[in-house]
Parts: structure tokens; sequence; C-alpha cells
């Protein structure tokens, strides 16, 4: 009963009072706009700087992103839609997505991190032309999410069986698409656009198969307010209890199970030089954050250094001002979690990419370089940096048995051939960190950050590195950083496939 999304403008007016349809037997069907948000889109939607909602509706899918931070414009034919949208999104537009023209006129110049195709390309004649006139929006590395009805679902089929293709109101086949498509042919035309296709989604069809049905019951409710049905109660706890359960069955066949599959593609990197922010987790790091400081400026005088401090104890903060440094507190301390999410999203925002590093010289600033030519000059998304390929001297017995241990159970569990899941110093190229929500509750957010782009066919490279002794005291809450990892192991479930088809491990035989 979920997950419609709003329906496009370019095929019928959203959100608008509804209207009856004749038949060829002279029954009238009531056709009723039913206003919900595509739960498997926003899933992917991540933390973008800029996002266009192409043919956004009433804009639901388009506040999700607001809501996480985002500049949203949208594109919606429709003027009662748009000015709803308008209230909800920073800018409507009321451009014609099937002309060069009235794109141009409407969108300039603009570029943006994100650009959402929910349930629109089906509505349309040519949606490959649709697809690459606005993805001449779309900035370096920028991703692209298109949710397409699934043709091929169960419904559809056992239709054919009975010989019956009868177009309906709403749904699969809606009278208004003029396109349809299984999850092979969407991946094609995302392809054929000249985008990487990195990873899949999809709404489920069980429950929902009723959805005509409880609509029909709920006509004159629905009629007055297009979101009742989401607001609803019964909605709410299908939300939260049955469609967790239909979303593994969908994921196991999707070709059956799924309504709608949704497509998460992105323009291929190309080497380029990227601009650069180097970022460190500092608590009490007085003793060793100048040298610190100095040593990133001498291996990569162009970065931007970005510290995140935790403590009231000492100069630290004080210290990384006067020396050029973006300081931002984390007081009270909340974790190494939160720590760390805040300069993954920090950096992405006004960076091309980020290196980071512990400010406890066990990692050595040496790496910088190497990182910054794989990013730059082979086009690597992720750089894992791996100090347990052996044990170093600097790093105790128990210390390397766990990591190994939880290496290998991410191996095991998830088919990404890592051995340091726990990495203090990786870089990233901004447009991955910005593809994922990553949550910093709780400690162990490097699995995440080296896993689910792994799994989703981002490009990882993990080189071996040294691990130095430590200057000053371990921060490291051992308990809380296991009972973590377990917790960040099992999530990881719900993320891309299994296997890290684009991992590769170098400087070491495999």
């Amino acid at each position: 009963m979920s997950d419609a999304g709003p329906m496009p403008a370019q095929g019928r007016a959203n959100g608008a009072p509804a209207t009856p349809r004749g038949e060829d037997e002279g029954r009238v069907s009531p056709k009723y706009a039913v206003e919900e948000r595509n739960v498997a889109l926003t899933r992917m939607i991540g933390r973008p700087r800029r996002v266009l909602d192409v043919g956004c509706g009433i804009g639901l899918n388009g506040l999700f992103a607001r809501q996480r931070g985002a500049e949203v414009v949208g594109i919606e034919i429709a003027e009662g839609t748009r000015q709803r949208a308008a209230n909800v999104l920073h800018q409507v537009l009321p451009a014609d997505i099937e002309s060069d023209a009235s794109c141009d006129a409407h969108l300039g110049h603009q570029q943006f991190d994100l650009i959402l195709f929910g349930d629109v390309l089906e509505h349309t004649a040519d949606p490959a032309s649709v697809l690459r006139r606005l993805t001449r929006y779309l900035g370096d590395e920028g991703h692209v999410l298109v949710s397409l009805p699934n043709v091929a679902a169960w419904p559809v089929r056992l239709g054919l069986l009975r010989g019956r293709f009868d177009y309906t109101s709403s749904g699969i086949l809606d009278d208004t698409h003029l396109r349809f498509f299984t999850r092979a042919s969407a991946a094609r035309l995302v392809e054929e656009a000249g985008l990487e296709v990195m990873r899949f989604g999809e709404n489920p069809l069980l429950v929902r198969a009723a959805k005509d049905l409880i609509g029909s019951a709920m006509h004159a409710t629905i009629e007055r307010d297009p979101m009742a049905l989401m607001r609803s109660l019964p909605y709410k706890a299908y939300q939260g209890l049955i469609r967790p359960i239909e979303g593994i069955i969908a994921r196991v066949a999707p070709g059956l199970f799924a309504f709608q599959n949704v497509i998460l593609a992105r323009k291929r990197p190309v080497p380029r030089k990227l601009t650069l922010t180097v970022g460190m987790l500092t608590m009490d790091e007085e003793g060793s954050i100048e040298r610190m400081i100095g040593e990133i400026r001498a291996h990569a005088p162009d970065a931007k250094i970005l510290c995140v401090d935790s403590s009231t104890k000492d100069k630290t903060p004080d210290i990384a001002r006067r020396l050029g440094a973006r300081v931002l507190r984390q007081v009270p301390a909340l974790g190494h979690g939160p720590a760390m999410e805040l300069p993954l999203y920090e950096a992405a925002k006004e960076s091309e990419a980020l290196i980071y590093l512990d400010c406890d010289f066990t990692y050595p600033t040496s790496n910088i370089p190497e990182l910054r030519r794989l990013l730059e000059r082979e086009a690597v998304d992720v750089v894992n940096c791996a100090r347990t390929r052996t044990r170093p001297e600097a790093m105790p017995i128990a210390n390397y048995v766990a990591n190994r241990t939880f290496a290998a159970m991410a191996h095991a569990l998830h088919g990404v051939p890592t051995c340091d899941v726990h990495s203090g110093m990786r870089a990233y190229r901004s447009s991955v960190i910005r593809a994922f929500d990553f949550d910093g509750a709780g400690d162990a957010l490097p699995i995440d950050t080296l896993l689910w782009p792994a799994k989703c066919g981002y490009r990882v490279v993990e080189i071996p590195i040294a691990y130095d002794e430590r200057v000053g005291a371990s921060k490291l809450r051992k308990l809380a950083g296991t009972a973590w990892t377990f917790i960040r192991l099992g999530r990881t479930f719900g993320v891309g496939p299994r296997g890290g088809r684009c991992f590769e491990a170098r400087g070491v035989e495999r």
C-alpha cells in the first residue's frame, strides 16, 4: 500500500481533483490521486548538497532531501501542484522536460549533485532523450535516482496468462504510461544515457496489490485529501511491521515482487585535480597538534584542514585555529561515531575529496600524496589504509587479533576482502560520501564507510601502510567498539548485494 510516489504532472495533473474515466462497457471508474513518498527512492538519496526533483508533484520526495540539508529545486508543469510543492521546496520551475529550450530557459547553468526521476520517465514519449537532457545539469560525479514501475510484476504476468493487459487509473498499467520497463530494460535505459549503475532498490508488491480496493473504500476521503492514506494508522502500521518483510521478499525476487525498481547511477569519475580537505578527530592533542598540522601542510599545502575537537581540558582547538585549521566542537563528547560523521559531511560540502587520519602520529602523514594520487589520477573512489596485513610492532597483539577477526567477518558475511575495517586513515571522493546517509550514532562508523561503498559498486582500493607508536594516550573504547562492530556488520546486510566487486587490494600477493 505504499511507495507510489507522486504521479508526475507530465502524465497528469498531480494532486488535481479526482475525475471519472469512461470505459469500454460504459462503466465509470473513479480516478483519484493518492500522494505517497517513494520509500525505496528516498532511502537512497544520501546527503546531497543540491537536488533537482523532476516531476516533483507536491514535493514529498524532494522534501525528504531538504530535511537532510539539501537545497531542492523541483520541476512541475501543473500549476496547482506546483504551488503546493513551492511550500516545501526551495524553488519549483514550470519547465517542460521534453523541450531543450524550456529546460535551458528555466535551469540555465545550474548544476546538481543529485537528480530525482521519481516515476516520471514512463510518462514521456522518449525517456532516453529526457534522461540525457536533464543529466546535462548533473555536476561532476553527480548521481541520478530513477524509479520506474515494474511491468514484469506478478499481477501483470498473471493478467497476461489470463489474456488480459488492461489499463487502470493508477499503478503499473496506469493509462498515462507511454513506456513500460523491467529491471533489466530500466538499467539499459540508464546506461545508454552514459551513466554508471551503482545499486538497485525496489518497492514491494504484495499487500500493495490490494491498494485499489482500499482506495475505492477510502475514495471520498482521498478525494478531499490525497495524503489521507499515508496519514492513516493502518498505513503507518503497514510501513513499520509488514513492509520490512515484503522488502526482503522483493530483494530476493525483484522481477516478480517489485512494484517499482529504483536505480542509483552516476556520472563516471575521471582523472582530475580535486580540492582537498584533511580531517582529524582531536581530543587532548596539545602535544601533537602543531607538529601534525605542519606535516599535513608539508604534504598537501593547498588542503583545508578540519578538526573536530571533543575536549575542554587543553588548548588543542586554540592551537589548531591559530595555525589556520577550521575547528568544530563536539562538547560534550558524544563518541567516535558522531565525531567522525561531522568531518565527513562538512568536508563533502566544500571540497571534492577528504583524507582523514588520527592526530596521534600512528598513521604516517607521508601517505597523503599517494592517497591523493589514487583519487586524482586513477579516479579511485575510496582508499583504505590497511595497518594489519602483518602485525605492526606498535599494535598490541590483542588489538591485532581483534582487527583481523573483524575483517574476516566482513569478508565472510559481505564478500569484501579487506584486512582492516577499522582503519583510522582513509581517502574519499566527496561524491561517494554524499551518496550515503551515514549515521554516526555509537562507535565503529568506519565499517559503514568502507563496506557500503564497496558493496554498492564504488571503486575501493586498499593499500598497506605502516602503523607507528602513538603520541599521547589511546581513546579507544574497546567494549563499545566491539559491540558496535557487530551491530554495524549486521546492518550492512541491508545495503547493496554481497561482494565487493570493485574492491582491489594492492601491495600484497592474493
